[in-house]
């Protein structure tokens, strides 16, 4: 038969278990939920290959622009055929959070009457302002200006 002490004596090793187990049950289960407020990308839009531009020499057809970059976000006439790839990097820093705009891209491609490449632009925002990364020039007025800032505005969504 049992007495009062030897059933104590089980129940005292159990309480000192769980005081040196809970503490550590407890990290292990802050650091899981902690671990799923990490920050995210998201990339929306066109993925430019690497070294895609590089392979558009000015000159080339618009069959080999198709065949090296794909099908474009949008087409527009401004005195030939022009080429939009979209693209549009954002973060979120926390789960649940809004999103934060990194990075608009807009890859334009300039066709001259005959189909061919007249000039490549890689426009973006610097200092809040559209800039041609690749001429590294602003835009200032004209069909090109009026077709780029609602482009701009459309992708970006604050």
């Amino acid at each position: 038969m049992m007495n009062s002490t030897d059933t104590r004596r089980p129940r005292a090793a159990l309480l000192r278990m769980a005081r040196v187990f809970a503490p550590l049950a407890a990290l292990t289960l802050g650091a899981a939920a902690l671990g799923g407020c990490t920050s995210e990308q998201f990339q929306k839009g066109y993925i430019l290959p690497p070294g895609a531009l590089e392979q558009i020499p000015i000159g080339a057809s618009q069959d080999q622009v198709l065949i090296v970059m794909g099908t474009p976000s949008t087409v527009a006439t401004l005195n030939g055929e022009v080429f939009y790839y979209i693209s549009q990097r954002a973060e979120r820093m926390v789960a649940f959070m809004p999103q934060r705009v990194t990075d608009q891209r807009v890859i334009a491609i300039y066709f001259d009457q005959n189909r061919r490449v007249q000039r490549l632009a890689n426009y973006g925002l610097q200092d809040g302002r559209i800039f041609d990364f690749i001429s590294r020039t602003t835009p200032t007025s004209g069909q090109e200006m009026s077709y780029l800032a609602p482009l701009f505005k459309l992708i970006s969504f604050r």
